[in-house]
């Protein structure tokens, strides 16, 4: 073998490029060593013994005569080497369009997922204000939902003779997020009044979703359901664990002013002082001014120092 790759090399000489020919005996030269190593490492020990190729060129088959040219090992590399870099610009394209789409897609996620956020925000906004009287505030409904999406009116009660209320049918949403979806049905079952509903759910979005951001939501807004319920002590246990259980969640601030005004109801005003206390130096630095009012007036209504 190492004879034929020299007799390439003396036919290349013929070619008018030196330089292609000066390349060819490079490689050979590489070839060679290389073949040298392998063979050292094939045959430990063997003294410098090397082993002739077993195939060879067939004797019908004849070179080409001196002057004309051939197609030399060189010509064949180039093509192959040719051939891979068109295969890798391919690739390459191809990889970019991937890349592009993928960022495409990240992109359009996020904004759905800021969108809702927002929406989600717009729909409880917020920690309702003190309430003085009986009843539990009331929070917005976001009518550009759909009609899916119950109103949350308050409740008349009944009246001698009067029409018994028709209960709103609410409905399970359905966007390919579990966690989200539970929730919001848990949310929409508790826009509609129908409490004992609602806290199951939540209860259920809590359980099998605790890494979920919508836990947080779920133990804050059970919390209020037993409020607006009339159960200010279930009300200021479930406010009391979503802060203990989970103080980074989005909803604990809210979860701490909640638990303020159970106490207050529970006609605990010093430990509402105490809670009210808490909240202002776990989470005073970050609070909006909204939620500073409403301390304020927290802490007014337990008649704190």
């Amino acid at each position: 073998m190492l004879k034929s790759i020299l007799v390439g090399v003396c036919l290349a000489a013929f070619l008018p490029a030196a330089a292609q020919a000066q390349n060819v005996e490079g490689r050979v030269g590489k070839l060679e060593s290389e073949m040298r190593a392998v063979q050292r490492k094939v045959f430990p020990g063997g003294a410098g013994q090397m082993l002739q190729p077993e195939v060879r060129a067939p004797q019908s088959e004849q070179g080409p005569g001196p002057g004309s040219p051939a197609t030399s090992a060189l010509a064949d590399v180039n093509q192959r080497v040719t051939s891979l870099e068109q295969q890798m610009t391919s690739l390459t394209e191809q990889i970019e369009q991937n890349q592009n789409r993928t960022r495409q897609l990240q992109d359009a996620f996020d904004n759905y997922r800021r969108s809702n956020d927002a929406r989600l925000k717009t729909l409880e906004t917020g920690p309702a204000p003190i309430a003085t009287g009986a009843g539990g505030p009331i929070e917005s409904d976001d009518q550009s939902s759909g009609p899916s999406r119950p109103t949350t009116r308050p409740e008349t009660a009944s009246k001698p003779g009067a029409a018994t209320p028709t209960k709103v049918s609410v409905e399970k949403p359905s966007t390919g997020d579990p966690a989200e979806d539970e929730y919001m049905y848990g949310y929409r079952l508790w826009a509609a009044k129908q409490y004992p509903q609602a806290e199951a759910q939540l209860k259920k979005v809590v359980a099998e979703y605790p890494k979920s951001k919508r836990a947080s939501y779920a133990q804050n807004l059970l919390g209020r359901s037993y409020l607006d319920e009339g159960k200010p002590s279930l009300a200021s246990m479930a406010f009391y664990d979503n802060y203990k259980k989970m103080p980074e969640g989005e909803r604990a601030p809210d979860s701490l002013l909640y638990l303020g005004q159970a106490l207050t109801k529970l006609n605990k005003p010093a430990d509402a002082c105490k809670v009210y206390d808490e909240l202002n130096d776990v989470y005073g630095a970050k609070m909006a001014s909204a939620m500073k009012g409403q301390v304020a007036a927290g802490r007014s209504a337990a008649k704190c120092k």
